[in-house]
């Protein structure tokens, strides 16, 4: 069993070096991490605050943007590719199962996403501590973005991945992945504050507000970055929101697990039903 969900793996990645997924990551996680520690860094001195930790701030709502679109980007034709290429025949028949062959594709992807995020933005940490900038606490802080942006990468993918196994044809599959990126970090949002405004603090604000962001696994992602950092002066609104929310910001982890198991689950049912 291990053996067929590595084999997969390892094609994924060697498939991911080939078309130069892992390299374009890299280099767009670089330049946008190292554009926000070179240039966004006057806030410093008039805060008081640590240059890393303006950097994770900034890269954690850079990140809700690029992580999942980035996910997504590699798990669109994961199953639809296959099917469109003829593929799909030629593996369904063979030994290895469908959640196999789904496992083996979300760890190689899972793994390009990872080495994305631990040299691209391992670069701009490096960088900051060479040119005097960094201290210990903000590399802890770096540690726990590269972390939970492979968390939200995680997420992201099995999403993709729904997408991707409810339709045959890849260029169907592709925008309903935009689609679900821009409902997801855009639109979701845009929709929240709304209802909020609408609502003026009633039962939508103290009840269903809260959950509405654990169930937005980008919601989440920023929730738990934006309030680690324990800086209110510098994160602004959602260290605000997270302090008033019935629950600690954990939960939010929980809730990015919880949404990943439960996409897997959804696009293994799925794939299960596709006939090649």
């Amino acid at each position: 069993m291990f053996t067929r969900i590595l084999a997969v793996a390892s094609l994924e990645m060697r498939i991911g070096l080939r078309n130069r997924w892992l390299l374009l990551a890299t280099l767009i996680l670089a330049a946008f991490s190292l554009a926000l520690a070179l240039l966004g860094s006057a806030p410093a001195g008039t805060l008081g605050v640590d240059r890393m930790t303006i950097t994770v701030a900034s890269l954690a709502s850079l990140s809700v943007y690029l992580v999942p679109l980035l996910s997504l980007l590699l798990a669109f034709d994961a199953i639809s590719g296959e099917i469109d290429r003829g593929t799909a025949l030629l593996i369904f028949s063979s030994p290895i199962s469908r959640v196999e062959f789904l496992l083996g594709k979300a760890i190689g992807h899972f793994a390009v996403i990872l080495i994305a995020l631990l040299l691209g933005y391992g670069l701009t940490a490096g960088v900051l501590v060479a040119f005097g900038g960094g201290s210990l606490a903000g590399l802890v802080d770096f540690a726990r973005l590269i972390a939970t942006s492979a968390m939200l990468g995680l997420a992201f993918l099995a999403i993709g991945y729904i997408a991707s196994s409810a339709t045959r044809a890849p260029g169907t599959a592709a925008a309903l992945a935009i689609g679900i990126w821009l409902f997801a970090v855009v639109l979701y949002d845009l929709a929240l504050l709304g209802a909020l405004v609408a609502d003026n603090g009633g039962t939508f604000s103290r009840s269903v507000f809260p959950l509405a962001l654990l169930a937005n696994p980008a919601d989440a992602f920023r929730l738990f970055n934006l309030a680690a950092l324990g800086a209110s002066d510098l994160v602004g609104g959602m260290a605000g929101v997270s302090d008033a929310l019935p629950y600690p910001p954990s939960a939010a982890l929980a809730a990015i697990a919880g949404v990943t198991l439960a996409a897997f689950a959804a696009a293994a049912a799925l794939l299960k039903r596709i006939e090649p």
